[in-house]
């Protein structure tokens, strides 16, 4: 049995000791201290404030240093993370302040990175950390790993209103159109002229009808799966195989992952040279994405895409294309011969309707009321067949897998350990900052722990 002991109150105590003794030798934040120069901040800033007039500002670096310890900890909000400073003595030895040095108040904090520092400064820091990374030696970028995540947005998902908005426009149109025409010729077909697109009228081509939000309009309705619709960002994210980020860009949720894919895979491949393959999901296994990484001479490692054909139909890879005698060959040995090909890139084929007539398998080819079948094949789709090629190979097989402990493990880390599952900023603008701070912080953390 144990003596019953009646602790004395030492609450009231006066001690006398130096902050830097406080905080644990191996604190995450001194590592931090170590492998990174915050001076350098102040030569992204300098060019936003006076050198010898207007009112004392906070230290820039003080307010960026904070804005980090948000992002490494996955604080909910500035006004939280100012009151977590204030009490906590490894964050106040790590934005330089003493035991009872006030903190900035939150809003001087929200008006620095809302207002004062424009998206530039956001970049800087990003790609400030990032080449710390690279100098260290950490990124492996042979391989990398390319997809997108939601991030739910700050807005009621039933408070919006019908628009017409303009379609999002293809990097690759005016190439796709001219390979059309080339095609079109060669088979003794007229060029198609170019569609000027309405922008009055809904369902020309030009434009279509949306959801937008009333509370933050520049966000997108997010439908996709079984996930719950709501009005969210999407962040396009590139990184390594170290599950290190080297790239990221964020728009309106209801912006398709393959229509972002080149800003993001551009921006990387730019900066890594040595990018030799690029994995992603089958949402990005289009017939540009294929051409356009293979055309680089990089593999493009993708997953298995499910034909869309009904059930109890013919799946498309049972129509067999022959590039000799260019026509398409049905499962009962039928020829489909060419017809012409559309504005989308597709070569049409299509059937006899009296040989289809008394086809026994006509039940699962096609439900055409004249029994023609009409079947379609894109003048890119040999790129797409080297994409299928190579995800049989064994390097196919072996970068596609790593998915799960990269890129994926990228995102469950930004949602569970730093607060990226939704965000309290409104507009786009606010919102990519807020995503490139939280992705800087998360190589930070990590080249700190590996160094």
């Amino acid at each position: 049995m144990k003596m019953l002991e009646r602790r004395e109150d030492l609450r009231y105590t006066t001690k006398f000791a130096c902050l830097d003794s406080l905080v644990p030798e191996g604190h995450l934040l001194r590592k931090i201290e170590k492998v990174i120069n915050f001076g350098e901040i102040y030569e992204m800033v300098e060019h936003l404030y006076c050198e010898d007039n207007g009112r004392p500002a906070v230290d820039p670096v003080v307010l960026v240093k904070m804005v980090l310890l948000q992002h490494l900890y996955g604080i909910k909000s500035l006004r939280q993370t100012v009151k977590e400073v204030d009490m906590n003595i490894a964050y106040r030895w790590f934005i330089g302040y003493d035991i009872d040095t006030p903190v900035p108040h939150f809003a001087t904090i929200s008006y620095a990175f809302a207002s004062r520092f424009p998206s530039e400064v956001f970049e800087a820091i990003f790609a400030w950390i990032l080449e710390a990374v690279v100098a260290k030696g950490y990124v492996k970028a042979e391989r990398i790993f390319i997809d997108a995540t939601h991030i739910k947005a700050n807005a009621n998902r039933n408070k919006r209103r019908k628009e017409l908005a303009k379609k999002t426009a293809r990097v690759y149109d005016e190439q796709l159109r001219e390979e059309i025409n080339a095609d079109r010729e060669a088979h003794g077909k007229k060029a198609l002229r170019d569609r000027k697109d309405d922008d009055n009228e809904p369902g020309t081509g030009g434009m279509k009808e949306v959801s937008k939000s009333t509370t933050d309009p520049e966000s997108g309705l997010f439908r996709k799966g079984d996930h719950k619709v709501e009005f969210a960002y999407t962040t396009h994210v590139a990184c390594d195989e170290n599950n290190f980020v080297l790239g990221c860009e964020v728009t309106p949720g209801n912006v398709h992952d393959s229509i972002v894919f080149d800003g993001v895979y551009e921006k990387v491949v730019e900066r890594f040279e040595e990018v030799q393959t690029v994995a992603a999901d089958a949402g990005y296994k289009t017939p540009w994405i294929c051409k356009k990484v293979q055309e680089d001479e990089r593999n493009f490692s993708t997953a298995y895409k499910r034909p869309m054909s009904k059930p109890g139909f013919f799946r498309s890879y049972e129509y067999v294309y022959d590039e000799y005698y260019d026509c398409v060959l049905c499962p009962n040995n039928q020829v489909l011969r060419y017809s012409t090909t559309n504005r989308d890139g597709y070569r049409e084929f299509k059937s006899n309707p009296k040989i289809c007539a008394a086809c026994p398998y006509l039940s699962r080819c096609t439900e055409s009321a004249n029994h023609q079948k009409v079947v379609t094949k894109h003048i890119w789709e040999h790129h797409i067949d080297a994409a299928e090629d190579f995800r049989h190979s064994p390097a196919g097989r072996e970068s596609y897998g790593l998915r799960s402990r990269t890129i994926e493990r990228v995102f469950a880390d930004a949602k569970e350990k730093h607060g990226m599952r939704y965000t309290l900023h409104k507009g786009l603008d606010r919102v990519r900052n807020w995503v490139r701070l939280k992705f800087a912080a998360m190589n930070l953390k990590k080249l700190a722990m590996w160094a």
